[in-house]
């Protein structure tokens, strides 16, 4: 079995899907590793590197994508909406392609390769399970997102982050407020924390105030009503407008009294709720700065924009939309163990076998056999179930229930 390793397409994307270090462990399964030239060295590992770890390097992108029954990638169309296009004319029946593809966001970018014949799998739905911990990309990705938000905003912010006992004076330690306590959202606050700051935090999950308080926030208390707020992932979950407009009522206050707010509740597939309103962002100290992680979906905070640094009544708002790929050498390191990870599951006696019986295999392979299968994504696109002589004719194609979304819908 071949896996190719190609340059990523998305614009400004330094990561690769597969490292130097991940080809000694698919070669001991008896697969062959081609990584086209180049593929690596913006996340800073050199062709030269996988050449002395195993792997066949490729010049020509269409020849490694003939020959490959596996394509490991990190944005796969759907993620990647413009230029994943150019590799479709090369998705054929007998191609597995595994990666990253917002399946919730774009559902159509899914059928367009059902139709293809190719297989696809979402990473983004790799189910929470103990088993599937060492795959979850989601998680490793947001945990990079969660430590370089709050350097960005320590670059950005005209204070320093601790206190200092000078010559000079007293200088104040700066205030971090963190909206969402998830994997993105514990990260900023232990990086605040680390960074010297006074550190608050809120989740609508009552249940993350220890969380926050092992990392030495303060678990910010808003007078609502969150016996809901929990899906059955212990994941927070997408509420009332109501309760929305209640919880920024309240928010509003600790936010006018923060130096650095970093928000991170974001939901796949759907609208960012949004929580800092422009009068609150208004009450803030000039020079105050917001990283909204969750901008790519309209954002947090009201005056954000998607990949823009907007500057509001003197405070900085960030809306990075790829912030991970700002630290490639350790994202890619990550993203590469999960998908090896993932691929190997799937792998017996060098070849690949999807066991539709195994909960990760089912709950991420959302294209199969020329058609979406997976239950979640069929209701997006208004297809009818699939039947029980269609599943039976395809005997890997999901028959259960949906798989739940990964990154805390995410607070963080």
């Amino acid at each position: 079995m071949k896996v190719a390793v190609l340059r990523e397409t998305f614009p400004g994307e330094k990561r690769v899907a597969l490292i130097p270090a991940s080809v000694p462990q698919l070669a001991k399964a008896g697969i062959q590793v081609l990584v086209q030239s180049g593929a690596g060295e913006a996340a800073g590992y050199p062709d030269a590197v996988y050449q002395q770890r195993g792997a066949e390097l490729v010049e020509d992108r269409q020849a490694a994508l003939d020959a490959a029954d596996v394509l490991l990638q990190v944005h796969c169309l759907g993620a990647n909406p413009e230029a994943g296009k150019q590799d479709m004319p090369q998705f054929r029946a007998g191609l597995s392609v595994i990666g990253m593809c917002d399946p919730l966001g774009a559902p159509d970018a899914i059928q367009q390769i059902a139709e293809t014949g190719a297989s696809l799998f979402a990473l983004e739905l790799i189910p929470r399970i103990t088993r599937a911990q060492s795959m979850d990309v989601l998680s490793s990705m947001a945990t990079i997102a969660g430590y370089r938000a709050v350097l960005l905003a320590a670059s950005e912010l005209p204070k320093l982050f601790p206190m200092m006992m000078t010559a000079a004076g007293t200088i104040k330690a700066a205030r971090a407020f963190v909206i969402g306590a998830g994997v993105a959202g514990l990260q900023a606050i232990a990086t605040a924390k680390r960074l010297g700051a006074i550190v608050h935090a809120y989740d609508v999950r009552p249940a993350c105030r220890e969380q926050v308080e092992s990392l030495g926030g303060k678990f910010v208390e808003l007078e609502l009503e969150t016996q809901q707020s929990e899906d059955q992932g212990g994941y927070a979950k997408q509420l009332d407008e109501a309760f929305y407009e209640k919880q920024r009522e309240l928010m509003a206050r600790v936010v006018s009294e923060s130096d650095v707010v970093i928000t991170t509740a974001a939901i796949p597939g759907k609208q960012s709720p949004l929580l800092i309103t422009r009068a609150a962002v208004e009450g803030m100290a000039p020079g105050s700065v917001i990283v909204d992680l969750a901008a790519e979906r309209g954002g947090n905070c009201e005056p954000s924009q998607a990949g823009q640094r907007v500057v509001h009544q003197g405070v900085v708002i960030h809306g990075p939309t790829n912030l991970v790929s700002e630290a490639p050498y350790h994202a890619s390191q990550m993203y590469s163990n999960n998908i090896t990870r993932f691929l190997l599951n799937m792998v017996k006696d060098g070849q690949l076998a999807m066991d539709m019986q195994d909960e990760i295999v089912r709950e991420t392979c959302v294209a199969h056999g020329g058609q979406v299968n997976h239950p979640r994504i069929r209701e997006l696109l208004q297809l009818p179930p699939l039947t029980t002589e269609e599943e039976a004719e395809e005997p890997e194609a999901s028959t259960t229930d949906d798989a739940q979304p990964q990154d805390p819908p995410q607070q963080g």
